[in-house]
């Protein structure tokens, strides 16, 4: 992957210092000497690593919400990353399969899988979730995610509010602003007991259903992060689903010139 080619990881270093960015969000998988190297790398340009742990890809089916080894094999990446210096483990994936029949249990359950990580991580390491865009409005009985009730054990909620996700699709693809302004703004309204608890807004550089030319791309980009910071977001994080982040750099470049 991305985090273990020392050459794009130099390149994306240079151009992140370049325009600003303070944190890379990097997959940890399991050990592996050049992604060792190059999170040192990260560490020493002093950008903040937070390691993104793939908790059920595609999401949990029943019998895997219970299963402790694949939980302890999760628990071993996030050790692994706070050996390396992560500053935060982010959860991903920490839901239910979107098909499993709507339950008050599935939220209990994966409370249970998020305080079991709160347990066993080092308490100095920050521990954030990345949930559904629909999950910020309201909690989510098919999935599993209530960021009301997880909000006591964790330092942020990460709503991943891309406007490609939602529907009627492309209702949103040309509301840019709107839709990760709402989002943010109602997980603001549902975390408003737990003010500690940091919001940060995945945002998305294209869409995938919805094709733009380089400038409409870039009026897109800059849409949401207007929208995640008058929402009460602490900050974005940028997706990109093949590590393209030219179009963010570049942007953040011209605005940092301008200044």
């Amino acid at each position: 992957g991305t985090a273990s080619s020392t050459k794009k990881m130099d390149y994306l270093i240079q151009r992140a210092k370049k325009a600003g960015i303070d944190t890379f969000v990097i997959d940890v998988y399991g050990r592996n000497k050049h992604y060792a190297a190059n999170i040192a790398k990260v560490r020493q340009a002093g950008i903040r690593y937070v390691a993104r742990v793939v908790v059920y890809p595609y999401g949990a089916r029943t019998h895997q919400v219970r299963d402790r080894k694949l939980l302890y094999n999760r628990l071993a990446r996030a050790k692994y990353a706070v050996s390396l210096g992560a500053s935060a483990i982010q959860l991903d994936y920490i839901r239910y399969h979107r098909l499993t029949p709507a339950s008050v249990y599935n939220e209990l359950n994966i409370f249970e899988v998020i305080k079991f990580f709160r347990r066993n991580i080092n308490p100095n390491v920050n521990l954030q979730i990345d949930i559904f865009g629909v999950a910020a409005h309201r909690p989510t009985r098919t999935i599993g995610q209530n960021a009301k009730l997880f909000a006591p054990v964790l330092n942020s909620i990460n709503p991943m509010v891309y406007p490609s996700h939602y529907e009627p699709f492309r209702h949103h693809a040309v509301r840019p602003y709107s839709t990760v302004m709402d989002s943010v703004a109602a997980l603001r309204k549902q975390l408003a007991n737990y003010p500690n608890v940091k919001v940060f807004a995945y945002i998305e550089l294209s869409n995938y259903r919805y094709p733009m030319s380089y400038q409409k791309k870039v009026q897109y980009i800059k849409a949401q992060m207007q929208g995640a910071r008058d929402g009460g977001a602490n900050g974005w994080y940028a997706w990109s689903a093949n590590n393209h982040y030219k179009i963010l750099f570049n942007m953040l470049d011209a605005a940092n010139s301008k200044r």
